[in-house]
């Protein structure tokens, strides 16, 4: 047994962390609510067709209402707002700004889902997490091209969708019925994108010519190991290991993207991230301490993951 869960934590592990990288290669020739939109309807026909084959009508008796909001707010606003970011956010700082996001689902769910008091280890951890956040924020001239916030502040409230979007999916979702919601969900994540694209004027921008080999192949990648594998690799996780050992995922992730993007893209870490990771990351650490009262239906997620599930539920996503 044991290997199988280490190669269940290697998956999320490295994957994931891969995501926002795919991401970045993606953005290089297709324009970012139209890719969302074609990789979350692609994982979604991809994840029905599996259901398909368990059983006819898999989707039946799905809480459509509540897998509608979670997908606008996960697959749609949470991944969508992230992959517009990234056109100038270097992809480690992007994954570094969602690796906080166990901060904002424990600030949400104590002030308007469980209105729970939080214990001195988690205030400590979100002050120390937040200092990092708002480092990265204050220093946004020097990690972004763009020279403006906005970019920044996408991927900041594509997390307060991501978790938002995680609670409201964890009271929705029935045992027996995760594969389903994952599937839903990510339909109306792809369909929430593809409005997004609309309004954006994008559709009109994407051509044949830009389906080169390299963004075929980094699609399919994103739709099948993003968000099919790595989703199944974690809902299987949480079923047998505890969730604040699982979601130590959201620590590791940007390390990775931060090297890739740094070997592949050539993207410079300034000594400013170096501080900034090692603040929110030592901050989501105390949060998702084993002592911490966590909830066993309360993951953390990334939202450049795509799907993450929790025991469920899924929530992954960049």
């Amino acid at each position: 047994m044991l290997l199988p869960i280490i190669a269940a934590f290697a998956t999320i592990y490295l994957v994931w962390g891969t995501t926002y990288l795919g991401l970045a290669v993606v953005l290089r020739t297709l324009p970012p609510f139209a890719s969302g939109a074609i990789r979350f309807a692609l994982a979604g026909a991809i994840l029905y067709a599996l259901l398909r084959l368990r059983g006819p009508a898999p989707l039946r008796g799905v809480p459509w209402k509540q897998a509608i909001l979670a997908g606008i707010l996960l697959s749609g606003f949470g991944n969508g707002l992230v992959i517009w970011g990234q056109q100038t956010v270097p992809s480690g700082i992007a994954a570094l700004l969602v690796a906080a996001l166990p901060l904002w689902i424990l600030f949400f769910d104590t002030v308007g889902f469980a209105r729970r008091r939080p214990g001195l280890k988690d205030l400590a951890g979100s002050a120390i997490g937040l200092s990092g956040v708002l480092l990265i924020v204050s220093q946004t001239r020097s990690f972004d091209g763009s020279g403006t916030l906005l970019p920044t502040l996408s991927i900041l409230f594509a997390t307060f969708a991501w978790a938002i979007g995680t609670l409201v999916q964890r009271a929705a979702v029935r045992p027996g019925q995760v594969g389903a919601f994952a599937c839903a969900q990510m339909l109306a994540g792809a369909a929430c994108q593809a409005l997004c694209a609309l309004a954006a004027g994008e559709w009109p921008q994407v051509q044949l010519a830009d389906f080169t080999p390299t963004t075929v192949w980094t699609l399919l990648y994103l739709a099948v190991f993003g968000s099919v594998i790595a989703f199944s690799a974690y809902l299987w996780l949480v079923t047998r290991v505890s969730t604040p050992a699982v979601a130590t995922y959201s620590l590791i992730n940007p390390v990775v993207a931060m090297v890739l993007g740094s070997i592949v893209l050539g993207e410079r870490i300034p000594a400013a991230a170096i501080t900034a990771s090692a603040l929110v990351l030592v901050g989501v650490a105390l949060v998702l301490w084993p002592g911490h009262r966590v909830r066993s239906d309360l993951p953390a997620m990334a939202p450049g993951a795509a799907i993450a599930p929790d025991k469920l539920a899924i929530e992954h996503a960049r």
